[in-house]
């Protein structure tokens, strides 16, 4: 297993064995961020967001739910497409079927990349969060991904939603998404 945990708080931003998720951000923020996936740790779910990465599925796909002091959400293929109806963003997936979960040991730490999934554990397929702060209380209850290597200052800019939801007006949207090894 990879150690991913820097300090007590941040993950780590060393850039492992890849692949290597590459996302052009606009709106409110605008860069590139860089996720190192972690395919030890959740073999699965990278091979998942790495298909729809290589077939374009997460170009122009919008941060649909963003809460402070939280995570970022993004991924919805479905209903989160820029430009279209987003009243339905974060109920979709993608034509690919759900994962099955692979929870691990790996903390959620400032940085970590998790799959969002429904109450049913094995329901996660296209969505992923990225955390602006650690969340202890989801370690072991959902799967991490990956972490952020580069870019966190513009996930850190990523416009926020409103009330509890995170529920975002005019989000940000990822134009491009491709995997480098």
């Amino acid at each position: 297993m990879v150690a991913v945990a820097q300090s007590g708080t941040e993950a780590d931003t060393t850039d492992g064995p890849g692949p290597n998720l590459v996302i052009e951000v606009t709106g409110q923020a605008t860069g590139r961020v860089v996720i190192d996936l972690l395919p030890e740790v959740a073999p699965l779910h990278v091979k998942q967001i790495t298909a729809i990465a290589e077939a374009g599925g997460y170009d122009g796909v919008v941060f649909h739910r963003v809460i402070d002091g939280f995570m970022a959400q993004t991924g919805d293929v479905q209903f989160g497409k820029s430009g279209g109806d987003l009243s339905m963003a974060g109920m979709g997936g993608s034509e690919l079927p759900d994962i099955p979960a692979e929870f691990s040991a790996e903390p959620f730490l400032r940085g970590t990349v998790g799959m969002a999934r429904s109450q049913n554990p094995d329901s996660a397929n296209s969505q992923f969060f990225i955390m602006f702060a650690p969340g202890e209380f989801l370690n072991g209850q959902y799967t991490v991904v990956g972490h952020v290597i580069e870019g966190m200052d513009v996930v850190d800019q990523i416009k926020r939603g409103e009330g509890q939801s995170g529920a975002v007006s005019d989000p940000d949207v990822m134009v491009d998404v491709t995997v480098a090894n």
